[in-house]
């Protein structure tokens, strides 16, 4: 049974007509190809003037494309790995490596689940301090070997349990950021439903950051940014136009690097076309990777996070942003003198030792 969100009334009428239609015993005189016109022609029209509240509610719709389903059909020979070697296995977000078009690569994606006990076993997609720190381990790892890593962000946030923060929540999502960032192999960022708070930050801090085209990316929940503001969730829409989540809003404020086109009508209407957008997009990302050496990789990474909000701020050209550059004049003309200072002390002590004791 298809899910409608509550914008979709008309859609959802179309297609209780088409299913009709498709009866052999029906004798209603209304064709069936102007039906499906019909249908297509009003999915394109709602699906090209959605706001930011209804766009955030096609990225949470619950048929769609989860982390598992982009995992087992786009990768060959995944072998998950588990746990953090400090606490416990998270299930909200499952890693292992595997083969991409026969290079080997590390994949994270963060499940929500997709029925009401998987949902609960994966915690809804909300990751514990042990994820992020089996993330870290993951990391680390593929960074000895050289493995590119590709992540799949899917969750409204961290977990916000007491269990979680006793453990160290802040700390492990502050680590995460901070393997991410220091990684020395290609990372690519794939934003496929919602990308919530740090708990998507934790993960996304990576040389290409990608989102679906309705997908969101945010600090907060529209609702939780409303009811902060203006102390009543109901102003979420006012708050989801604020905080410019969406996909097209993130590329202008070069937040993120690409968006990969959704069929119409969402991810969840064509999950063979949303699959072969996305396997496109990965095999070109690694592709552009592949003729840098290790430092050009983390600088372009570390430049890309310190532009951003700089281009109508006080640099000029932030294209010349040099703040990684390591200023070593001083230090090259110390290194320069650095014998001449130890001649000459060791000269003075020579003669010290001459005064005294001859």
């Amino acid at each position: 049974m298809k899910n409608y969100l509550n914008f979709e009334t008309e859609i959802k009428n179309l297609e209780k007509e088409l299913d009709k239609l498709k009866d052999p015993y029906n004798q209603s005189g209304i064709s069936k190809v102007e039906t499906e016109n019909e249908l297509n022609n009003k999915l394109k029209a709602i699906y090209t003037n959605l706001d930011p509240w209804e766009i955030t509610l096609v990225a949470r719709h619950e048929d769609r494309p989860k982390s598992k389903f982009f995992i087992d059909n786009l990768f060959e020979n995944f072998i998950p790995l588990s746990g953090d070697r400090f606490y416990g296995e998270d299930k909200s977000v499952i890693a292992g490596f595997a083969k991409f078009q026969n290079q080997s690569v590390l994949i994270i994606g963060q499940e929500k689940g997709d029925n009401l006990e998987s949902r609960i076993e994966r915690n809804f997609g909300m990751m514990r301090p042990e994820g992020y720190r089996k993330t870290i381990r993951l990391m680390q790892l593929a960074d000895k070997f050289k493995i590119p890593i590709i992540s799949l962000i899917d969750t409204p946030g961290a977990y916000p349990g007491v269990g979680a923060e006793e453990r160290g929540q802040a700390e492990a999502i502050a680590k995460s950021i901070e393997c991410c960032m220091n990684l020395r192999v290609p990372t690519i960022s794939i934003i496929i439903g919602e990308g919530g708070s740090g708990g998507a930050i934790a993960l996304a801090s990576s040389s290409r950051v990608i989102m679906f085209e309705n997908a969101i990316y945010s600090v907060i929940s529209p609702e939780g940014c409303a009811t902060i503001l203006w102390r009543d969730p109901k102003k979420m829409l006012d708050a989801a136009k604020a905080m410019k989540l969406s996909a097209q809003d993130l590329l202008d404020l070069k937040i993120i690097d690409e968006i990969i086109a959704e069929p119409v009508g969402g991810a969840h209407r064509d999950k063979n076309l949303i699959l072969e957008n996305l396997r496109v997009s990965i095999s070109k990302n690694l592709e552009n990777f592949k003729n840098l050496s290790s430092e050009e990789i983390i600088n372009q990474r570390k430049n890309k996070f310190l532009k951003i909000g700089r281009n109508k701020g006080f640099i000029d050209n932030p294209e010349s942003l040099s703040a990684l550059k390591v200023n070593t004049d001083n230090l090259s003309k110390i290194l320069k003198f650095k014998n001449y200072y130890f001649l000459a002390g060791g000269v003075m002590l020579f003669l010290l030792f001459l005064f005294y004791f001859l």
